[in-house]
């Protein structure tokens, strides 16, 4: 990625959006969800961007933006990375799977490779036990996954 997303013409658009929606009194998720698809995360420059504009405190704007996952006040890498960390996972060795990533892509979960390639997360249940231990690359779910298999499913996004 490199360049920034935090450019005026994004503003514009997501001032846009707010007129647009400032009718609405539970305008603040539609607003916040527009501002992940514009920006691809919520930093604290579009946050207090949100705030002047509608007026809701930054705390509060802060406060949604951190509870739910769905937003991210970091940019997001390329490529999502998710390991299952839900109980069957965990009995199953998720761990050692959350660890050998961790050292494949040199990041902590919630941090984004330098490059902007991958991103790590550590999610909840998802709801593919029987599959356990399960990581989710965007949209795809491998099950079963042993920690030397995990070197060549990061290798197919290369």
């Amino acid at each position: 990625m490199g360049h920034s997303s935090l450019t005026p013409k994004n503003f514009e658009k997501l001032l846009l959006f707010i007129e647009n929606h400032s009718d609405k009194t539970d305008g603040l998720m539609p607003i916040l969800h527009e501002a992940q698809d514009i920006f691809g995360y919520i930093p604290l420059e579009v946050q207090k961007f949100i705030s002047d504009k509608t007026g809701v405190s930054v705390a509060r704007i802060h406060g949604v933006v951190t509870f739910y996952s769905q937003f991210s006040t970091e940019p997001k890498g390329e490529h999502v990375v998710g390991v299952c960390l839900g109980t069957a996972c965990y009995v199953k060795g998720a761990q050692a799977i959350l660890q050998k990533l961790k050292e494949e892509l040199g990041i902590e979960p919630d941090q984004t490779t330098s490059d902007g390639k991958y991103s790590l997360v550590a999610t909840r249940c998802i709801g593919a036990c029987g599959l356990a231990p399960v990581i989710t690359i965007d949209d795809d779910v491998y099950g079963k996954v042993d920690p030397t298999q995990v070197s060549s499913i990061l290798n197919k996004y290369n």
